[in-house]
This record gives structure tokens, sequence and C-alpha cells, in this order.
């Protein structure tokens, strides 16, 4: 019964501690695994996606004359 009560107390004060942002998680999950060759692939991916996102925007004549 105590176990379960300490169990229900972690478990509690696991879902109201303040959560670590997307960046943070994923720069802890790279490091923990030592897979330190995905990082290019996300950096190439995360600028591929702000590209299309400001390609829709008024200031997609200015990028397309960089290329």
């Amino acid at each position: 019964m105590a176990e379960t009560q300490q169990t229900e107390n972690k478990f509690v004060a696991e879902s109201q501690a303040q959560r670590a942002g997307l960046i943070k998680e994923l720069l802890s999950f790279l490091a923990h695994t030592k897979k330190w060759w995905l990082l290019p692939i996300f950096i190439v991916v995360l600028l591929l996606v702000v590209l299309a996102i400001v390609g829709g925007t008024s200031i997609a004549p200015f990028i397309y004359t960089l290329f």
C-alpha cells in the first residue's frame, strides 16, 4: 500500500513538473544515444520547412532571386 502511494505521488510530481522544450529534448536524445550524425539531417529538414513557409509569404520574390 505504501509503495502504491509513493508511486502515485511520484506520478503526480512528474505530471506537474515543467516540460522540456522540443529543442532541448532533441539535443538530450542525441547526446544520450550518441547519434550526432542525425543533427545535420534535422538542420536541413528545418531549413526546408522554413523555406516552404517563407515561400508562401510576400518575401518569396526575394528568395527566388537567390537561386
